[in-house]
């Protein structure tokens, strides 16, 4: 009997994350020069990160000596939101949140519900601790709200919910989703990850946090890799109830956020011009690729974050063509889409290089 064959079942099931192909990667298996690759697969911010960031994460390079003291950042976010330092948790990234939320809520013999094409961490996370997993089907490669009420059993102790949705973009109406919260048990925890709300257009965003005072049990996780530029750091953060805070923090790992995040984080949320360029561009972005898929006669799905998932047919070969191009999007085979791709909107440079390199793979 194999050592690994004491590790337990739930997760030996586990099939490992698989992140965007890193341009390096590319340029050893293509011999293609770096500097002629763009990645377009992991929603990365084109404009980098945050000046005000960089030049704090600079200055945070002498103090690598010290623990971290996440006090400031804390401070930050609590300005930043108007909650009280005792409803946040930091997190290594977004996902470290989730993960957290798994381990405090879930185990075996609880159950977990999600939607079709929503983010692989979820079931990833679930997993680990050994939930079960109930996958409801989407709608319109969308969040499924009312199927997901009814799929609630005694034993479902966490609800996932992405909101923009990854990698489909879709976007569920607050006053859907506040409804949602109101209908289902009040013992039920319901995680909104909203790590691509800041490219939310004005007219349908709603401040979510301000439900927590009528929610309890709503945990929102938001992340400074999108918008912000800091993908490479790490850094993330939750609002919840004191109660649900103070669970995770027992969780959390000690000194989980670095001294180099911590400081960029805080000076990324006083940059409003970064945040106001990073949104116009996207929005320029936006415009530029559904408008080449339209004219190259692309099915795409509206989206309301960075990225725009669209039906590429033999998705694979389509994909391997534009690689050999030098350019990097993200397959979404392993999300139940065997024939989409998704594209993160870059500059206008990157994005017009992308719609070249499609309409040569198409022949």
């Amino acid at each position: 009997m194999s050592i690994c064959d004491q590790s337990l079942p739930y997760v030996r099931a586990i099939s490992p994350y698989q992140p965007g192909k890193p341009i390096t990667q590319l340029a050893r298996e293509m011999g293609i020069p770096v500097e002629r690759i763009i990645k377009l697969a992991s929603n990365e911010n084109p404009l980098g990160m945050s000046p005000k960031a960089r030049a704090a994460m600079e200055r945070a390079a002498a103090t690598l000596e010290r623990y971290p003291d996440d006090f400031e950042l804390k401070a930050a976010v609590a300005g930043h939101t108007g909650f009280g330092m005792e409803r946040i948790v930091l997190g290594n990234g977004s996902n470290d949140l989730l993960d957290m939320a798994a381990r405090v809520f879930l185990a075996p013999g609880r159950s977990t519900v999600f939607s079709q094409h929503a983010f692989a961490v979820y079931p990833l996370a679930s997993l680990s601790v050994g939930a079960e997993l109930i996958a409801v089907p989407a709608k319109d490669f969308g969040h499924d709200l009312d199927a997901m009420r009814a799929a609630i059993r005694p034993d479902t102790r966490l609800i996932w919910i992405a909101n923009p949705n990854n990698p489909t973009g879709t976007f569920v109406p607050y006053p859907q989703l506040k409804a949602f919260m109101q209908s289902i048990p009040a013992d039920v925890v319901v995680v909104l990850d909203e790590a691509y709300n800041e490219y939310l257009p004005p007219d349908v965003r709603e401040d979510s946090k301000e439900w927590l005072a009528e929610f309890p049990n709503l945990l929102i996780t938001r992340t400074f890799s999108k918008i912000y530029g800091l993908a490479g750091l790490r850094i993330g953060y939750g609002l919840a109830s004191p109660e649900i805070a103070d669970l995770m923090n027992r969780v959390r790992q000690p000194f989980n956020c670095n001294n180099l995040a911590l400081a960029a984080a805080r000076a990324a949320l006083g940059d409003h011009e970064f945040v106001a360029r990073s949104q116009e561009l996207n929005r320029a972005g936006m415009t530029q690729l559904t408008e080449g898929f339209s004219r190259l006669g692309y099915e795409y799905i509206p989206s309301c974050g960075n990225f725009v998932a669209f039906r590429a047919g033999d998705a694979a070969t389509v994909n391997q063509k534009l690689l050999k191009q030098g350019v990097i999007v993200r397959p979404v085979a392993g999300y139940g889409m065997p024939e989409w791709l998704r594209v993160t909107i870059g500059t206008e440079a990157e994005n017009r290089q992308f719609l070249d390199a499609l309409e040569k793979a198409r022949g």
